[in-house]
């Protein structure tokens, strides 16, 4: 025992054994070869199939029936591991080529399962393949610190390649590409981009981005219907069905109604119903970034090159493929000849016996024994031991003259054969032109049509590039409910008119707040907890005039207690400014905008609020500005905002204006040069009165009357600025809303009662009121 041990370090010995561990896993199991495309357990399958005689036209037999010689002749790894091989080779979306033609269930693309080691066998070390496997049907492997990822490919496309190669040897691989667009996958799909095929056809490596097909139908009440046809490789549809509608659950995708599987032989058919109003390119766009209806497919052209691993690029991959193809051929060509020869030999020993026949006749009748003769005719025709041979074992009737004409002009046939495939041994050209030849006749038989259709990368599309930027009226109530219309579908009316409904409400609950922005606007919600949560306005839901909305809480992430305020479009956040805010007990405060660019899941502090107050209103300004300030009891202010500083988000601000016990701000707006001041009470009268009327005056200070309050006017309900051509909304508790021309109602001093601007109910008030630009019509009242 102590002689057969051996001192070595550990490091070394680990590292030995491990490298020969890694290429035992690398060589024999887990990596393709360049030549005939294969692992070892792939052409075992298919040699053992061979030797079943399981050719193509023969009957079917039980796939256990291969396993089992299979894992009993050549594989040692288990039976499981032949099986889904053999089930691998079989299924059409798996291989761009299937290899083996399989009766009955091999498994579905929605992941449904498909139903030597002796010395006593010789198997193959590679395959005659006539086809370039490797890169028809890919092949994909993890091996010991490296792994392989080949795509499959067009048999048509790769055999124009490889006879453009053979026709001129120094072809680049970016010609090779004008031929070889890209990897086409079984499944068909959409590949995005072709950076990542150029990458990997000249580095070997690369990175490909596959995309679903989907199209648009108009589903059951005119709804639209997302319907995806085509997936891309590897990807399960049962599994991505689960997937989309656990998603649609979590609201990460939205506009989903209804999910159905209609695939059946004719193809694959999942329709995706949309909700009304839901624009398909967007839920498109989303399921491309949360499901596998786009994935990356990563290239890695590692294959065995001479046994060893090696990363190829296109061009040195069907090279390999041409040289092999060469050896096959010459290999074959030098086994025809040599049986050719042999034929030829014993035809030239049967041309002189039947030429010479009463000869032979007589020879073999003299002769005491088969060996006798056959040294006899060895001796008397010179002929060889197989020639002798081959005369004895011929039967009687080849001795006719049909038969010896037969043999003439078999022995003529074969003499021309042998020339021929000398022929070919000696000119590389005839090889080629063979090896070209084959190459065609594979492609006309089995070649077709491309599946994958490669398309141009392009920016991900977000709402605001398929809407189209227009004003839209946000209305919110008091309970807590927003939506978003279209101006246009309120019509001008005359001052003192009745109005349209504009808003559903319950009978408790009365409309707050009603402001124009822009489907591409951002809105700052800024709550009575001095908290601002950021949303679109396009995010809102969109309804007609008389639609209830939506409850914000669904939208926001609103704490207990904490409702919405106030609102604030902004376009951009980058063009500076500030965000002034007026409180209910008369503070003001200006913020850079900046500081509200980037809000948290459950918002962030707006501003400080003592105890009591509450935000009426923020907007934005370049903070050298006049402000505006209003109050419930008619009183108003005009300062300078420059007397007001910016200070941070969790600052609380200073006075604005000195507000009476029994008042508070209803409104507040930073001064536009040349605008009219529109006063409404709750009772529904209101008034313009010239800018001018309100002096300049400082910060902090009572303000001066604007209108005047109680008996028929009621309180202050809100304040606007005007401009000649401007028109107004109105809306009242009840959700009536009156749109008219600003320029109707009457300009008054500031110290006046106003004129009745909308014929109220009894029981009803005016709510709030916002301006919008005219319409280009007459006075008269339009649609």
């Amino acid at each position: 025992m102590p002689d057969r041990q051996i001192n070595a370090p550990i490091e070394e010995e680990m590292r030995k054994s491990y490298l020969d561990y890694a290429m035992s896993v690398i060589v024999g199991r887990a990596l393709p070869d360049i030549r005939d495309g294969l692992k070892p357990v792939h052409r075992r399958v298919l040699y053992t199939m061979q030797l079943l005689g399981l050719v193509w036209n023969r009957g079917y037999k039980k796939s256990a029936r291969v396993v089992g010689d299979c894992m009993g002749k050549f594989h040692p790894h288990g039976d499981s591991a032949i099986y889904e091989t053999l089930v691998r080779m079989v299924q059409d979306f798996s291989l761009r080529y299937p290899l083996i033609d399989g009766q009955g269930n091999f498994g579905s693309i929605d992941g449904d399962p498909a139903p030597n080691y002796d010395d006593n066998e010789q198997e193959p070390v590679v395959l005659p393949a006539r086809i370039p496997n490797l890169l028809v049907n890919g092949s994909a492997g993890i091996a010991v610190g490296m792994a392989t990822n080949i795509p499959p490919h067009n048999l048509t496309e790769v055999v124009a390649a490889l006879v453009m190669l053979i026709d001129d040897p120094s072809t680049t691989v970016e010609k090779l590409m004008t031929v070889v667009t890209g990897p086409d996958f079984p499944t068909a799909g959409y590949i995005v981009g072709s950076d990542g095929i150029r990458d990997a056809y000249t580095t070997g490596r690369g990175s490909l981005t596959l995309r679903a097909k989907a199209n648009f139908e108009k589903g059951r009440g005119g709804r639209e219907a997302i319907i995806i046809t085509e997936l891309p490789y590897q990807v399960n549809k049962a599994t991505l069905i689960e997937k989309i509608s656990e998603l649609s659950k979590e609201k990460k995708i939205g506009g989903l109604s209804e999910i159905r599987d209609e695939t059946n032989r004719e193809g694959i058919r999942v329709v995706l119903e949309l909700g009304r109003g839901e624009i398909p390119d967007i839920v498109l766009n989303q399921l491309f970034k949360h499901t596998q209806m786009e994935t990356s497919f990563g290239i890695i052209m590692l294959a065995l090159v001479d046994r060893r691993p090696q990363i190829v690029n296109l061009k040195q991959m069907l090279e390999a493929f041409i040289r092999f193809r060469r050896e096959v051929v010459t290999r074959r060509t030098r086994y025809d000849l040599a049986r050719a020869e042999e034929r030829a030999h014993i035809l030239a020993g049967l041309r002189k016996a039947v030429e010479q026949l009463d000869l032979v006749i007589r020879l073999i009748r003299a002769a005491d024994s088969p060996d006798a003769a056959r040294e006899a005719l060895m001796t008397q025709l010179a002929l060889s031991e197989i020639q002798a041979k081959a005369i004895l074992d011929m039967r009687l009737q080849r001795l006719t003259q049909l038969e010896r004409h037969k043999i003439v002009e078999e022995h003529e046939q074969v003499l021309a054969l042998i020339d021929e495939l000398k022929g070919i041994l000696a000119s590389d050209a005839k090889l080629m032109a063979i090896i070209k030849q084959e190459l065609v006749a594979i492609r006309d038989e089995y070649g077709d049509a491309r599946r994958t259709e490669i398309i141009d990368r392009t920016t991900d599309l977000t709402i605001e590039d398929l809407l189209a930027d227009e004003e839209m009226v946000v209305t919110i109530t008091r309970s807590g409910y927003i939506k978003r219309t279209h101006v246009e579908a309120y019509r001008s009316q005359r001052r003192g008119g009745k109005g349209v409904t504009g808003m559903e409400t319950k009978e408790e609950d009365i409309v707050e707040d009603l402001f124009i922005a822009s489907t591409h606007s951002y809105l700052l919600f800024f709550t009575n907890l001095g908290k601002v949560h950021w949303l679109k306005v396009h995010e809102i839901p969109e309804g007609g005039r008389q639609a209830k909305g939506k409850a914000m809480v669904n939208l926001l992430s609103l704490g207990e207690g904490e409702a919405v305020a106030t609102c604030v479009p902004v376009k951009n956040f980058g063009t500076g400014g500030y965000i002034f805010f007026c409180t209910k007990q008369g503070k003001v405060k200006k913020t850079e905008l900046e500081a509200y660019s980037h809000p948290r899941a459950g918002g962030i502090q707006a501003i400080g609020l003592e105890d009591g107050d509450t935000v009426i209103t923020a907007r934005r300004t370049d903070g050298t500005r006049e402000v505006m300030i209003a109050t419930k009891l008619g009183m108003a202010i005009r300062f300078s905002e420059d007397e007001v500083r910016p200070m941070g988000r969790g600052a609380a601000g200073v006075r604005g204006i000195e507000v009476d016990e029994g008042d508070e701000v209803i409104a507040a707006d930073v001064v536009q040069e040349g605008a009219q001041i529109l006063t409404l009470t709750e009772r529904g009268y209101g008034k313009r009165t010239p800018l001018e009327e309100y002096r300049l005056q400082g910060r902090a200070g009572k303000g001066i009357i604007d209108i005047k309050t109680g008996g028929r006017n009621g309180t202050v309900v809100g304040m606007l600025q005007v401009r000649t051509g401007t028109d107004i909304l109105v809306i009242t508790t009840k959700g009536k809303i009156i749109r008219m021309h600003a320029d109707d109602v009457s300009s008054q001093g500031r110290n006046t009662m106003g004129v009745r601007i909308i014929d109220l109910d009894a029981d009803d008030k005016v709510g709030s009121i916002a301006s919008v630009e005219a319409e280009s019509t007459t006075p008269a009242e339009a649609q």
